[in-house]
């Protein structure tokens, strides 16, 4: 009898203590969270999942913008101002401290933004555009003053960049950016305590206690499937991605916990200028109609996507959005019937890009059987460009339409005066509706002529316990840390 009562005694302990089985006690005020083993920590370099999760919380960006509804969130910036003709913007600085205690200053975004453009590995274009204007300049330590060399109204966009948040003067002056990936130093609401362990995590401490907001969150690296299973557990408290074989299990076991949003990266097939079989927009189609997006999202893609319906992706496309683009359904008969009527002819190679190799060949494959034609995968040419349709997908490092539909027309070698215009105007207008019509003109010119075919755009995905509440994300931060509650 007294065994039983101590067995009693022991069970009530745990649970008070939060243990739920053979998982660890889940501790007041911390949050534990999996993720998979970022590439890197530093701002501008930042291409991944784990990445962007961890430095939206160390870094407070200057802004958040919606592409969707051309929204502006001010962030660490208390106001972000145009002139009239919009050639002069004003960016104001709300106060602020990096984690060293040093002040962020209007200088530390001038010369980080320097600094960082001059990096191979940094995310080039945006910076590449801003840094086009006339002068950056910090008139003192709460503005910024971009001139610009001729109108334009993205400017706002362009800053709500996650890449283009200030580094430390430390860092600057080392540029010993190895070491300072290893122990960042952002101005946000949480710090990295110590060191990042590769392999292993890190704990990040909550700035400034808030309450009801996690005071530590410890990151744990792993698995994607045992961190699913550790959250049904009790022994995480939230997973930041879900893996293909858990897609459907989630909707059960995590009925009203778990959460999907759009990343900023897309998949597409372009075709070479080179092989004039592929100069007849007709063709184009044929192939786009001969592609079994479901089967790719399925298969190879491992549930980790969306089958393309448009050819700007749910992150980056302005206005709402409904059914289907033509081009981007699945049709054999269509396309075998285009293909008929400009007696197109095989066999072509379809080559792979980079992290496109493990589902071109399935995509070979798909095309081959809808369309009736031999096809054969390819690696990518050690020399020139290749001789058939290629892979690619796009990583984007801002919201902004125009900077995605310019690079997948310069992907595709296609160029068209109407399109480089009206590029050009929806850079210069007014308001975000303005520059929102003139990207849909741009996007509806190039699924007509179709030099480029969608094919997917990426999600990410999240589970949690049922201590943890407020769970929101973006496409360009991933799950907001600094959100949650506990």
């Amino acid at each position: 009898m007294r065994s039983r009562v101590l067995l009693a005694l022991l069970a009530a302990a745990l649970v008070a203590g939060g243990c739920t089985g053979s998982g660890s006690p889940a501790t007041p005020g911390v949050l534990r969270v999996g993720l998979a083993e970022p590439a890197t920590l530093l701002p501008a370099d930042v291409r991944d999942q784990p990445g962007r999760l961890i430095t939206g919380a160390l870094w407070t960006p200057l802004a958040d913008y919606d592409a969707a509804s051309g929204k502006l969130t001010e962030r660490a910036a208390e106001a972000i101002t145009g002139s009239a003709d919009r050639k002069q913007w004003t960016v104001k600085l709300r106060p602020a401290r990096f984690h060293d205690g040093s002040p962020v200053t209007a200088q530390s975004y001038v010369d980080t933004w320097r600094a960082v453009a001059d990096q191979p590995w940094a995310v080039a274009p945006v910076l590449t555009r801003l840094l086009r204007a006339t002068s950056i300049t910090a008139p003192d330590d709460a503005t910024i003053r971009i001139d610009l060399d001729r109108p334009s109204g993205q400017v706002p966009v362009w800053l709500s960049a996650p890449g283009l948040v200030p580094l430390p003067r430390s860092v600057l002056g080392s540029r010993d950016w190895a070491a300072f990936a290893r122990t960042p130093i952002g101005n946000g609401p949480y710090r990295l305590d110590g060191a990042w362990r590769p392999g292993g995590g890190g704990k990040l401490v909550r700035v400034t206690d808030t309450p009801g907001k996690a005071r530590e969150i410890d990151l744990r690296v792993g698995e994607p499937a045992a961190q699913y299973d550790a959250v049904k557990a009790g022994e995480l408290d939230l997973a930041a991605e879900v893996p293909g074989d858990r897609h459907e299990s989630m909707h059960h076991d995590f009925a009203d916990r778990h959460l999907s949003w759009p990343l900023p990266e897309a998949g597409y097939l372009t075709f070479p200028v080179a092989d004039r079989r592929f100069a007849d927009p007709t063709v184009r189609h044929a192939f786009a109609f001969g592609v079994d997006r479901a089967a790719l999202e399925a298969g190879p893609l491992r549930h980790q996507v969306d089958p393309a319906k448009a050819l700007l992706p749910p992150a980056d496309a302005p206005g709402e959005r409904s059914g289907t683009c033509r081009p981007c359904t699945f049709d054999a008969a269509a396309g075998k019937a285009l293909l008929g009527q400009a007696s197109f002819t095989g066999p072509v190679n379809v080559y792979s890009g980079p992290r496109t190799e493990n589902w071109t060949k399935p995509l070979a494959d798909g095309l081959a059987a809808a369309l009736g034609i031999q096809t054969a995968p390819k690696p990518p040419p050690a020399t020139g460009t290749p001789d058939g349709p290629a892979t690619l997908v796009v990583e984007l490092g801002t919201a902004s339409p125009g900077e995605l539909l310019a690079a997948l027309a310069a992907a595709a070698g296609y160029t068209d005066d109407v399109m480089k215009q009206n590029l050009a105007d929806a850079e210069a207008a007014a308001t975000p509706a303005e520059a929102g019509e003139l990207y849909r003109l741009v996007e509806n010119q190039l699924l007509r002529d179709l030099p480029v075919v969608p094919l997917w755009s990426a999600h990410g995905h999240a589970v949690w316990g049922e201590r943890v509440h407020e769970v929101r994300a973006t496409p360009f931060a991933g799950v907001d840390l600094t959100a949650l509650t506990v």
